[in-house]
């Protein structure tokens, strides 16, 4: 049954997650962390942070994880299969229809229109995620690390897997001898 649980949260996630691999992580969350209990949110935080340093898209990465914490290989191979199912069919669908009404504004209208509500579920993953960060290392060790990320992702432009391993040395050589 758990095999059944897996498959069905992973699609659902993906199958609503319009946008990609980042825009599937709140709806992931969800279901991982809040629906199914499978991980705590620090557990999630921690993959989803180990997941972004890695190469590769993120939702399979997510998937293979919990899928394989939850049931071992058959839980990562059902969690993948889940994940990569919808947007496959999807996309060979949409594209399809994108191509016989690629004038339409109805067409360019939903695109746009889609976009504002995955910002805001970002948001509010973001939200969640740093307020378990406020809580676990304190407001000024927070809004210092996420300072010199954002100055490094955007006024120095450094890839954001060096970012994420400074934060992991930083969380490992400092944070303990507080």
């Amino acid at each position: 049954m758990i095999l059944l649980y897996l498959f069905w949260a992973f699609f659902i996630a993906n199958l609503l997650g319009y946008g990609g691999g980042p825009a599937s992580i709140p709806l992931n969350f969800e279901e991982v962390v809040h629906h199914f209990h499978w991980l705590s949110k620090d557990e999630f935080s921690n993959m989803l942070a180990l997941a972004n340093a890695l190469p590769g898209p993120i939702a399979t990465k997510i998937a293979s994880y919990v899928g394989y914490s939850v049931f071992g290989w058959p839980g990562a191979v059902v969690a993948l299969i889940a994940t990569t199912l919808p947007s496959a069919v999807v996309l060979i669908l949409l594209l399809k229809l994108i191509r016989r009404f690629r004038k339409s504004q109805a067409i360019k209208g939903m695109t746009l229109a889609v976009q504002p509500v995955i910002a805001v579920m970002m948001l509010l993953l973001t939200w969640e995620i740093g307020g378990d960060a406020v809580h676990s290392i304190g407001f000024i060790q927070t809004s210092a690390i996420a300072l010199v990320a954002l100055v490094g992702l955007t006024k120095f432009r450094i890839h954001p897997a060096v970012i994420i391993a400074a934060a992991f040395a930083y969380g490992g050589i400092v944070i303990p001898l507080l």
